[in-house]
């Protein structure tokens, strides 16, 4: 068998750099990925697939970061790196440094979305459609910078698409990050923007949302046994990885709220 190593594309983790000032993909990455999120809402309200003023999607982004940011940050001390944190507290509140967790950041989403419907007056599970269908955008450009930092990388294989990255002890790769950008951004896009066009958000709200933390649950269980585990946790029970244990909780729940949903038809 003839293997071929793809080399990696090697690009400067800073984007800019300004004096002093040093603007990285990481930090762009998130503000695309929210941007464009938003951008889609707001074109989801307008061709009438959710009955919302675009002032809520306008007014929400603003919600929506924080939680992700807030929730992202301490998602990761706490469920990844408590230890590190714990002897680098000011490093937490330096949120230009890599370092930020998809389900701690679900948490403070759920949490900002919970708040804002509570304050005015919103049907929760057809405003979680909404902040679904534009969560994808941030995923994908999340772990295209995952990728660009060079940070992780998957296992060692011998496939011919493996990658060895910089920084690493040599070997060749999986390129997890890809595999999830393509499955948690570009596959769950297509599904939900399917699911939107056959007026799903209209008869059955919280399918959407209930599909979405499904798929992602699935898709992050899959690639986990593709991607090296956090070197500080290892395994739990020998074989799985905590990213795996997070991500059950969101297939039970999604498979069950989804089917709940669609047979409480609007």
């Amino acid at each position: 068998m003839i293997h071929i190593i793809i080399p990696y594309l090697y690009i400067d983790p800073i984007a800019l750099e300004v004096g002093a000032l040093k603007i990285r993909w990481y930090g762009l990455a998130y503000m695309a990925g929210i941007s464009l999120g938003w951008l889609y809402c707001r074109h989801l309200i307008k061709q009438g697939y959710f009955q919302f003023p675009v002032k809520m999607a306008d007014d929400f982004i603003i919600w929506a970061t924080l939680g992700i940011v807030i929730g992202g940050r301490l998602g990761q001390v706490f469920f990844y790196s408590f230890s590190y944190y714990l002897d680098h507290p000011l490093e937490i509140l330096m949120l230009w440094h890599p370092g930020m967790s998809f389900h701690g950041g679900l948490i403070g989403v759920s949490l900002a979305t919970f708040l804002y419907c509570r304050k005015n007056h919103l049907k929760m599970s057809s405003f979680s459609d909404l902040i679904a269908c534009g969560v994808p955008f941030g995923l994908f450009f999340g772990r295209i910078a995952n990728y660009i930092n060079a940070e992780l990388v998957g296992r060692v294989t011998d496939l011919p698409w493996a990658t060895i990255f910089p920084g690493t002890d040599g070997l060749p790769r999986h390129p997890s990050q890809l595999y999830e950008a393509a499955l948690e951004g570009i596959i769950i896009f297509i599904v939900l923007r399917s699911l939107t066009l056959k007026n799903m958000t209209k008869n059955y709200s919280g399918v959407i949302i209930g599909v979405f933390l499904f798929l992602y649950g699935i898709f992050r269980f899959l690639v986990e046994f593709v991607r090296e585990p956090d070197a500080d946790l290892g395994y739990f029970f020998s074989f799985l990885t905590l990213g795996q244990l997070l991500s059950l909780p969101l297939i039970l729940f999604g498979a069950f709220y989804a089917y709940r949903r669609f047979k409480a038809k609007n």
